[in-house]
Parts: structure tokens; C-alpha cells; sequence
């Protein structure tokens, strides 16, 4: 399955066949097939997995910490971290929905959501709480963070300036100097004691 997500990150969803991914799989094309009656098929099947990747990444941080605002910093950093380990997955997930036809859009936008639902709800749960401030839109705020995190795919180089820690910790001061209440236990005056 990763040289598949592999090709199709290289080459694009429409540019590789089959038989290019059941070479790389060391598989025979009819092997291929049996398994998946379509190239749609396999790539639903790689969208899936990488859902359940980042959904699992991001659910164990979350469960590490009762605190609230380090739960956020672990969620974040979960997130950056599966799109940046299992980047052809991810990548192909991000970028090569627009591939599928209606049904299959339907299905792995429906598993999108999904995903997002536990942001609201991490996010919610924290303007509840008067972590995050009152005045803060909690969809906006979902959709601004996870629309720059998930474009760290696109750009990030392991070998570049940037390390996954440095981008974590940058997205971490954003949001802490943007959107956690001051007045809290939890704002930036308490942030000492959250440093890594």
C-alpha cells in the first residue's frame, strides 16, 4: 500500500496504472485486482487508512494528559506527526480526493468529517472550559488550524530548516498568544511549566 500512495503522489492518481502499482507492490496485476476491482477502489482504501492514522495519532495524545492546553500542544504535534511519517498516505488523502467519483467522494469526505468532529470537539471542549477564549469561533478556528497544518505537507523537508518539533512549536505560540484565554490557569503565564 505505500508504494501505491507513493506512486500517487509522484505521478497523480490519473497518471498510474495498475500494472505500475502491482510492480511496485511486487505483486501480479490479476493479484492486484482480485483485491481491488478498481484503482478508485485502492485509493478509498489508502484514504481510509490514512483517516484512521491521524484519527489514531491524534486520540492517543489527546488521552496522555488530563491538562488542557497540553492536550492541545500534544493533539497538534499528533496531527504534524502523521502527516509527516506517513507523508504518501496523508498526501494522497489531502490532495487526490478530487479524483473520486460522486459515491467515493461522498464516502471519504463523510470519513473527513469524521475526523474533524473530534477537532470540534477537542476545541469546543476547551471554549467550554474558558481555555480558549469566548469570542472565538471554534469552526473558523478548526478549519484556519487544520488548513495550515495539513499544508505543512506540501512544503516540509525533513532535511530543510524546519524540524517537526520547530513547526509544532511555532503552530503551539499562534494559538497560545492568539486564542487561549490570558486570565486563565491555563494562558501563557502558566506556559512555562508546559515547555518541553
Amino acid at each position: 500500500m505505500s508504494n501505491a500512495a507513493r506512486l500517487f503522489r509522484e505521478k497523480g492518481f490519473d497518471k498510474t496504472s495498475l500494472k505500475e502499482i502491482a510492480e511496485a507492490c511486487d505483486m501480479l496485476p490479476g493479484s492486484l485486482y482480485y483485491r481491488y476491482s478498481t484503482k478508485e477502489a485502492l485509493l478509498v482504501e489508502l484514504m481510509r487508512r490514512g483517516v484512521d492514522l491521524v484519527t489514531a495519532e491524534v486520540e492517543t495524545a489527546y488521552a496522555s494528559s488530563d491538562e488542557p492546553v497540553q492536550r492541545l500542544r500534544l493533539c497538534i504535534n499528533a496531527h504534524l506527526r502523521a502527516l509527516l511519517v506517513d507523508s504518501d498516505t496523508v498526501y494522497v488523502l489531502l490532495f487526490e480526493w478530487r479524483s473520486l467519483g460522486p459515491a467515493a467522494r461522498e464516502e471519504v469526505i463523510a470519513l473527513r468529517d469524521q475526523y474533524e468532529s473530534l477537532w470540534a470537539e477537542i476545541l469546543e471542549t476547551m471554549i467550554e472550559q474558558g481555555v480558549i477564549q469566548k469570542n472565538v469561533d471554534g469552526r473558523l478556528l478548526r478549519l484556519i488550524s487544520l488548513g495550515a497544518l495539513n499544508w505543512v505537507a506540501t512544503w516540509f523537508d525533513p532535511k530543510g530548516a524546519y524540524t517537526l518539533e520547530s513547526v509544532g512549536d511555532f503552530v503551539w505560540k499562534v494559538i497560545m498568544n492568539g486564542v487561549i484565554e490570558q486570565d486563565s490557569e491555563f494562558g501563557p503565564r502558566s506556559e512555562t511549566n508546559l515547555d518541553p
